[in-house]
């Protein structure tokens, strides 16, 4: 395990430096974000392979490969974001808190491959940060991928989803696509390095057409956007139980 572990930072930090500057760089002439999405996948991709963690996606099949969606994915890990990243085929982007940029490299990372950066202790640059995401999802279509809950789940379960993310889904017309992220708090959990064997998966739903959604309550249509998760991870807990 303390290999594994070793092996696993060791791997993060070199990648993390090395394609993190080289996404920098090519983010000055990349202006819509296609070669540092496509150096993001490999980097998870890296991370994954590196991490000696079993990972399955399941329900790929669902998706069109040359559209674009908003994934809303429960967060119970800090390994969600490689399982994610590495595992959909998609040039995604996140909404990501503003703290995140103060990381050297990686923060730096992330604004040159245009993620989308929120402040979210100032309701009014948060809200003016979310209609420039519009704007700019609307000139330059990529898939998004947010959190709903809002930060990471301290005790495994699935929080109320919160409706701000998912009401640019709503807003912009793009189809919301439940992630249910399964198993990652075994293997890492919160405010901890101790990374652990194990198997983890990622649950991929039906798409949620929005239209449908334009003039009916952004609370409810968050609801059911969770239901879909809840239910992908109910599904996944129940397979790995071991009939008697």
């Amino acid at each position: 395990m303390v290999f594994r572990r070793v092996f696993f930072l060791a791997n993060s930090f070199f990648w993390t430096v090395f394609l993190g500057t080289v996404v920098i760089i090519s983010g000055l002439a990349d202006f819509r974000g296609h070669f540092t999405g496509w150096i993001t996948r490999v980097y998870c991709k890296i991370l994954l392979a590196s991490s000696g963690v079993k990972y399955k996606v399941v329900g790929l099949d669902r998706l069109d490969r040359n559209s674009h969606y908003i994934f809303a994915s429960n967060h119970e890990s800090a390994f969600d974001i490689p399982l994610i990243f590495g595992g959909l085929p998609f040039h995604i982007v996140s909404i990501a808190k503003r703290e995140l940029m103060k990381i050297p490299i990686f923060g730096w990372a992330m604004v040159a491959a245009r993620h989308i950066i929120i402040d979210r202790n100032n309701r009014t640059k948060a809200r003016k940060s979310l209609e420039k995401a519009k704007a700019s999802l609307d000139f330059n279509p990529r898939s998004v991928i947010i959190f709903p809950e809002g930060t990471r789940s301290e005790d495994g379960e699935i929080h109320q989803f919160k409706k701000g993310g998912l009401a640019i889904a709503i807003d912009l017309g793009m189809d919301v696509v439940p992630l249910a992220v399964c198993g990652t708090r075994d293997v890492l959990e919160k405010r901890s390095l101790a990374l652990r064997s194990g198997e983890v998966e990622l649950r991929v739903g039906d798409p949620i057409p929005v239209v449908q959604w334009k003039e009916r309550p952004k609370g409810e249509f968050a609801e059911t956007v969770r239901e879909c998760v809840v239910a992908m991870k109910r599904d996944w807990a129940s397979e790995r139980v071991t009939p008697s």
